[in-house]
């Protein structure tokens, strides 16, 4: 099949063979195709879209251009659980340890941020040790002792996305829903799960703005991964603000540390414990989400849920010491509080501008080969309805850099309202598909 009939196909507004689809996915993996025709490819799909078939077969013809997990060995339903990304969005850290105490594997295959969102490796490596590029083999092995590993991709799992990805984000068809699907389940589908829990955000600091475009995304998400045999269930969830109160690696990590000894924010735990819920369910360990929310408050109460932690984080050269003394994570040099201009209650609290303000700090990467500093961020932040008086806190910055903290300092006060009557949050909970 030559790649140009490909292209000409989907230009002309036809649908793809499950062939041309495989030829055009096997182009991108040896290099049989150039980058100028798979940008055409990629830019045909952008424009004329692709059916529920097309996607399935692409996202399972990027799922086989690599090794798919096995994990037949590992007792119990394998449940994962995936966001769409956002800021201060450090769900996965805490949901882990406490999903695998309630009796459900998690084999986690996570990514690094780019932009404003923020990556669950890059807060995990916050860790003094931690490694997060384990081997296939060492992962099956650490998801049948421990329960659960939380790495990066290997180069083995669908390398294809890992080629189209990065044609897509410079060729401006990044916001194709056909093409996320296949980027999203193409890398989850490999990782050898049963099911799949997703965390689709809507937002302002989120990558889909509003409640329809973030449905048709879950609804597109739900369809493909049951045509590749997974449960799956995607909730909808608000992010026009920050979820808890940081925004940083080490101070996420701290955060997550503070929900499994029962200390972590309301929001932080509303949306943890209803993903987890949802995971526990389709892990065959509970009947409903009241029955799921029990075992998990237990695995709280009794300290299961930080043991679990402990076990992965020394399972993966971390200083497994950090769940009982967060202060062994790195400090930042500066702790600037942001006072408030005036006395009031927190009307608006912009996660993009807290999101930029944490990425001018070095807490983020704007390009993919940035470095990032673990140590810096934002923490205390207040939520929207708080009251608040003239000169107290509205944030506390944490900076290495006294040019970066100024910039910061500016970009946060600008992301912070306060008003004379408090802000209604949106509900975080919006729908579970």
């Amino acid at each position: 099949m030559f790649p140009q009939h490909i292209i000409a196909r989907k230009r002309d507004g036809h649908a793809l063979t499950r062939e041309e689809i495989q030829a055009f996915v096997r182009g991108a993996t040896d290099g049989s195709w150039a980058d100028y025709q798979l940008s055409a490819l990629l830019m045909a799909i952008f424009l004329r879209g692709m059916s529920a078939e097309e996607t399935a077969h692409y996202t399972e013809a990027m799922m086989r251009s690599g090794v798919v997990a096995d994990l037949s060995h590992v007792p119990g339903r394998k449940v994962d659980k995936h966001s769409t990304g956002g800021v201060g969005d450090k769900v996965s850290i805490p949901l882990a340890p406490m999903v695998v105490a309630c009796g459900v594997p998690v084999p986690m295959i996570s990514g690094r941020g780019l932009g404003h969102s923020g990556g669950t490796l890059d807060k995990l490596e916050a860790i003094p040790g931690f490694r997060t590029d384990l081997a296939l083999e060492a992962y099956r092995e650490q998801v049948a002792r421990v329960g659960c590993a939380l790495i990066g991709q290997t180069r083995d799992l669908a390398p294809a996305d890992k080629k189209l990805y990065a044609l897509r984000d410079v060729t401006a068809t990044v916001e194709c829903i056909p093409l996320i699907c296949g980027s999203i389940l193409s890398k989850k589908l490999a990782e050898g799960i049963d099911a799949l829990v997703l965390d689709v955000k809507f937002g302002r600091g989120a990558f889909m703005k509003t409640k329809a475009e973030a449905r048709r995304l879950a609804e597109a998400l739900v369809v493909v991964g049951r045509a590749g045999g997974k449960q799956v269930r995607a909730v909808l969830t608000a992010m026009d603000e920050p979820l808890g109160r940081t925004v940083g690696n080490a101070l996420e990590v701290a955060e997550s540390i503070a929900c499994l000894h029962g200390r972590g924010p309301a929001d932080l735990m509303e949306v943890t414990g209803t993903l987890a819920a949802h995971m526990l369910i389709l892990g065959g360990v509970a009947a409903d989400e009241k029955a799921a929310r029990e075992k998990l408050h237990q695995a709280i109460a009794s300290g299961a849920a930080r043991e679990k932690l402990r076990e992965i984080i020394a399972a993966q050269g971390g200083d497994a010491r950090v769940v009982d003394d967060p202060s062994r994570l790195p400090q930042a040099k500066f702790q600037e509080p942001l006072p408030s201009p005036r006395s009031g209650f927190v009307r608006e609290v912009d996660a993009m501008g807290v999101a930029l303000a944490a990425l001018r700090l070095g807490a983020g990467r704007a390009r993919a080969e940035d470095a990032i500093d673990p140590a810096v961020g934002v923490s205390h932040l207040l939520k929207v309805g708080e009251p608040v008086a003239a000169g107290a806190p509205l944030a506390v910055i944490h900076a290495n850099d006294r040019g970066a903290l100024a910039e910061a300092t500016q970009r946060l006060a600008a992301a912070i309202v306060v008003g004379d009557s408090p802000g209604i949050p949106v509900p975080l909970i919006e729908a579970v598909l």
